[in-house]
């Protein structure tokens, strides 16, 4: 049973940094792709940051390029967005997601290219 579980979450201050973890069970995430998302109340989930299966090549959404660093680790099997400059806009819940397949077709900030996710975790920016 492939389980991913967010954790890292929390209230922080705008300016401020937060480091997001989605370990996985059941699942290598060595050599798979991954998403990180994110979705406030009445909105669609967006994309925020992603990496390649094939080079692990990061990539991000416009609005947290330069602030936000997405990163794996694969002997503990987890996966990392490091979140600085936290802004209040960035308060969500955040995802992580994985797929299977080496490529679908899929961009990396299409949920339609990742099977597997998280449960969320909730980021608070607020004075």
């Amino acid at each position: 049973q492939v389980q991913l579980v967010e954790s890292g979450g929390g209230l922080v201050q705008p300016g401020g940094s937060l480091r997001l973890s989605c370990a996985a069970s059941g699942f290598t995430l060595a050599r798979k792709a991954i998403g990180w998302f994110r979705q406030v109340p009445g909105k669609e989930r967006e994309a925020v940051s992603g990496m390649s299966s094939f080079d692990s090549r990061p990539a991000y959404a416009d609005s947290v390029k330069g602030r936000f660093t997405i990163s794996r680790d694969n002997a503990k099997n987890t996966v990392y967005l490091q979140m600085n400059s936290l802004k209040p806009e960035d308060t969500a819940v955040y995802y992580c997601a994985t797929d299977p397949r080496l490529s679908t077709g899929a961009a990396w900030y299409s949920r339609s290219r990742y099977t597997y996710w998280g449960q969320g975790t909730q980021v608070t920016v607020s004075a």
